[in-house]
């Protein structure tokens, strides 16, 4: 009767971990998966314009998001930080960490500049609605939504992911059933002047490099929230297998259907309309719920970097960054992506680089859990 009582318990224990462990996973995709990334441009320039290479370079994004992210939320839960400025001066040092504080904080204030003006853009362009009015509705979502706790906000951020996983995976089965090939090769020397690097390796390392910048800090801030740095081991495992499984999912889909998107600024959107009108617009929800994550992610961690967390100051801080965002934000989508994002590629280099150097430090220390 003992041994059935503690295996029961076990059980629950093991459960609730998991639990935990896919929650941090979706949040990790969450504040990922962006507008670029949902609405299929970003994987369209550094993976399916390179044809079945892109393909490979999908599995090397998995692997590298997993193994980073790994690192990264075990460094979180270890030194148990509530902003990324312990880990960051943990595996860069103290003048190299300097920089890559300064330098980080201030774009992850600008990337949530940037998903204000992208769901501007998505009210114009598919609704009809002026970008300033999109601009001023999700910021005053995300401001609502980072007053939260952290907890709640992991939460949040992982809310859509199911949904977005399961919709790309309707549309790459469409697109396969419909795919028109017999323009595949015009319609890819059309996709090639879109490629992001001048090969299909350096592409795939360009992306996590950018990514990995953009979502270090909120993993480390997950990796602070839990004491068993395990079940952020099989998060960041679970959260980097997903993003490689939409990149591959969100390839097909678009390699299929070349001659459609090839030349389009929203590919998956396109196919989404060919679907039908309705599914476009479901997919344009969801797409803001897509820029809703990482917005919320990049408010919060810019947030608490600054000010400490639960406290007045903070709430007002929040609705002050935000407001100053709102304004920003209406310099334009296009503008604030090619100011910001290409930095943020080279600076994600030097994270990379640092992170990879802490590990091999200490892989004594760091296991690497498996999943199952």
């Amino acid at each position: 009767m003992k041994c059935s009582w503690m295996q029961k318990t076990n059980e629950e224990k093991w459960g609730k971990q998991m639990k935990r462990s896919f929650q941090i996973g979706a949040a990790f995709i969450g504040v990922i998966v962006g507008a670029g990334f949902a609405s299929g441009q970003e994987v369209l320039q550094f993976f399916t314009s390179f044809g079945i290479p892109g393909l490979l370079g999908g599995a090397i994004a998995l692997t590298m998001f997993a193994f980073l992210g790994m690192v990264l939320g075990q460094l979180g839960c270890r030194l148990q930080t509530k902003s990324h400025e312990g880990v960051i001066y943990h595996i860069c040092g103290k003048y190299l960490g300097i920089a890559v504080d300064v330098i980080l904080t201030f774009f992850l204030f600008g990337v949530a500049v940037v998903m204000f003006a992208g769901s501007g853009a998505i009210f114009e362009e598919q609704f009809g609605i002026p970008a300033a009015v999109g601009n001023l509705f999700m910021t005053t979502v995300v401001i609502i939504s980072v007053l939260f706790d952290v907890k709640r906000v992991i939460a949040l951020i992982g809310s859509f992911t199911p949904i977005l996983m399961l919709t790309v995976l309707i549309m790459a089965i469409y697109s396969v059933l419909t795919a028109d090939l017999s323009s595949l090769t015009e319609a890819a020397t059309v996709a090639a002047d879109s490629q992001a690097a001048p090969n299909w390796i350096l592409a795939a390392l360009l992306y996590v490099s950018y990514n990995i910048a953009v979502g270090a800090p909120l993993v480390t801030v997950m990796g602070g929230t839990v004491r068993d740095d395990k079940v952020v081991a099989r998060g960041a495992i679970i959260g980097g297998i997903g993003l490689g499984i939409l990149v591959l999912l969100i390839s097909i889909s678009m390699m299929t259907q070349l001659g459609e998107i090839a030349d389009a600024a929203m590919p998956m959107l396109v196919i989404a309309n060919n679907i039908s009108p309705i599914v476009g617009i479901v997919i344009s929800v969801i797409l803001l719920g897509m820029i809703y994550n990482t917005a919320v992610g990049m408010l919060y961690t810019f947030s608490v970097r600054l000010i400490k967390p639960g406290t007045k100051k903070f709430k007002v801080s929040v609705v002050l960054f935000g407001i100053i965002a709102f304004i920003c934000s209406n310099v334009g989508f296009v503008n604030l992506v090619g100011t910001v994002y290409p930095i943020m590629g080279y600076l994600g280099f030097v994270l990379i680089a640092a992170i990879i150097v802490s590990w091999m430090k200490n892989r004594k220390k760091t296991t690497v859990v498996s999943i199952e």
